[in-house]
């Protein structure tokens, strides 16, 4: 198995929380969650390839997709691109405490 088909199951979630929080018209800040994002893949970038680089975390050359930014494969990044949809999505769905007490 694939990292990248060992993702698709996590990334699936992802996609349907953010559906869900859509389609409810309850929809996260966009344009917040893309300026958390150049922040966190460019951290995300920085620290996989130290910790590849450096060897202490190693991929099996046939699971990856052989694309990489640096020295980590692509997909790293999944995990940072699936938190940055799935926190904000969830935190839309839910609500908070404030929105309760209201209704």
């Amino acid at each position: 198995m694939t990292y990248w088909l060992l993702n698709i199951p996590f990334l699936a979630v992802v996609a349907v929380v953010a559906v869900a929080a859509i389609l409810v018209r309850r929809s996260p800040n966009w344009r917040a969650i893309g300026l958390a994002a150049i922040l966190l893949l460019m951290l995300t970038a920085v620290f996989d390839n130290v910790l590849v680089g450096t060897g202490i975390v190693g991929y099996t050359e046939e699971l990856i997709s052989g694309a990489k930014i640096g020295v980590a494969p692509l997909e790293d990044f999944s995990y940072t691109i699936a938190a940055l949809v799935l926190l904000p999505s969830l935190w839309s769905l839910l609500g908070s405490r404030r929105d309760a007490a209201v209704r």
